[in-house]
């Protein structure tokens, strides 16, 4: 049997719930090298996160199908391994090739393996470099046998003319960086990159946002024409996290009967028991998000209602057994809800620091997309961007979703006197299938009173 005829090709393997395809951010190897079991070969980014992929063959790189930009549906080809000159197939390789047949879910851990068909879609361009020098030579052989770089502007480039994110005179490499521009309307030729060798990186998209607005362009799409008498309008693709969130929250504003109520709150003793307990331990600092995430799942043992979902299916609500806390996190990418799973098991200190590392990993990308699926409630603090109240919507298919204002001094009357207070205002969204009024009213008054006398949470437990 020859080395090519026992070659293994590795699938992009299905990358979590609702995900279809992945974009290759960065390969990690190239043809040639060679590669253990389990190593980490190339960086995705799918609609939610982004993603490590390990393969689950040893051996050397054959092939890498696919160049960074572009998109790769679930069950293709990603990359093709050979085994090692000699014959013998490397240690534990073929343990690996028959758990990725039966699916064990070693290919890439918490996603499982199946590799189920997916219609083909057309490539995106290449990511475009620098302009080639006009008397260069043949390009250097790229990952997947092809051409180097392709000039900006040369044929089959695929490059669209007056794409303010596809300027030729900028060095970029990260598809990311390139999106980042594109959904801001920076023009890349006016940005200095600070990277190696004048590479453009995140940062200094991010720091081009503070220019002028002179320097901002209308971003054309491919797909997307500006309006003839809207010059000055630019054009953000409803595509990845953007179009993820859009579809989410339309459905649930399609399928759920949503109400919200509110109430104000004395925060007063709130803040003051997190300054004792941070007093007392002080290289386990606890959050105000962490004591309102520890008072909710104290609301929801009282309400399980709340803590569940409408199979519409099979027309039943289902009590989840666990509470599945999700926390909205803003980031660059868009709002995100990673999910804390069995928040009830942690601690007030365990939730703090998972609350902590959980919003820090949503923020960073790198979050796998199991972590961003699969919540029963949802807590919001919008009031860290200044804001009073909201009628947040309901995260589908959960029930229910507490949103949280900022705390502001207020004049407040304590035992028939006026005083200054620091008071917030609690918000509850909720499903009303899954319950009346009396329920909904009953958890966020049981918050509400875990928020003014925090000692009642010790009551409760």
């Amino acid at each position: 049997m020859t080395t090519v005829e026992r070659t293994q090709v590795f699938l992009l393997p299905d990358l979590g719930e609702g995900l279809s395809e992945a974009e290759i951010v960065e390969w990690r190897v190239a043809v040639g090298d060679v590669v253990t079991v389990d190593q980490t070969v190339v960086e995705v980014e799918t609609a939610k996160a982004v993603v490590d992929v390990p393969c689950p063959y040893a051996g050397r790189v054959v092939t890498l199908h696919g160049a960074a930009g572009e998109v790769r549906p679930v069950g293709q080809p990603l990359i093709t391994i050979a085994p090692l000159d000699g014959g013998d197939e490397p240690a534990g390789h073929a343990t690996y090739r028959e758990e990725e047949r039966a699916g064990s879910g070693n290919v890439l851990i918490g996603y499982g393996t199946g590799h189920g068909g997916a219609t083909r879609r057309r490539r995106r361009p290449r990511l475009a470099l620098a302009p080639e020098p006009a008397d260069a030579g043949p390009a250097d052989a790229g990952p997947t046998g092809g051409t180097g770089p392709t000039a900006v502007g040369a044929p089959g480039g695929g490059i669209a003319p007056g794409d303010p994110a596809r300027s030729p005179s900028a060095l970029v490499i990260s598809p990311i960086v390139r999106r980042l521009a594109r959904e801001r309307g920076i023009d890349l030729g006016t940005v200095r990159g600070t990277g190696p060798g004048g590479v453009i990186r995140r940062a200094d998209v991010e720091a081009a946002l503070t220019v002028p607005a002179a320097r901002l362009a209308a971003v054309p799409s491919p797909h997307v024409a500006l309006s003839p008498s809207g010059d000055g309008d630019v054009i953000v693709p409803l595509t990845g996290v953007r179009k993820v969130i859009a579809d989410k929250l339309s459905r649930s504003r399609r399928e759920i009967p949503e109400v919200t109520i509110w109430v104000d709150v004395d925060a007063t003793g709130l803040l003051e028991t997190r300054a004792a307990i941070n007093a007392a331990t002080p290289d386990a600092p606890v959050s105000i998000l962490a004591l309102l995430a520890r008072i909710c799942l104290s609301g929801l043992r009282r309400y399980p209602q709340l803590n569940s979902r409408v199979d519409t299916e099979a027309q039943r609500i289902v009590q989840s057994a666990g509470v599945h806390l999700g926390i909205a996190a803003q980031t660059d990418r868009g709002l995100l809800v990673p999910v804390l799973r069995d928040a009830q098991r942690l601690t007030t200190a365990e939730l703090a620091a998972e609350l902590a590392a959980t919003t820090a990993a949503a923020r960073a990308g790198s979050l796998p997309p199991a972590r961003l699926t699969g919540g029963t409630f949802t807590l919001n603090n919008y009031g860290v961007f200044g804001v009073d109240g909201s009628t947040p919507i309901i995260n589908h298919p959960e029930a229910a979703l507490l949103g949280v204002g900022r705390i502001v001094d207020k004049p407040w009357v304590v035992d028939g006197q006026l005083a200054v207070r620091k008071v917030t205002q609690l918000s509850l969204t909720f499903d009303h299938r899954v319950c009346d009024g009396g329920v909904a009213g009953g958890f966020l008054r049981h918050v509400a009173d875990c928020v003014e006398r925090p000692a009642l949470l010790i009551a409760a437990v």
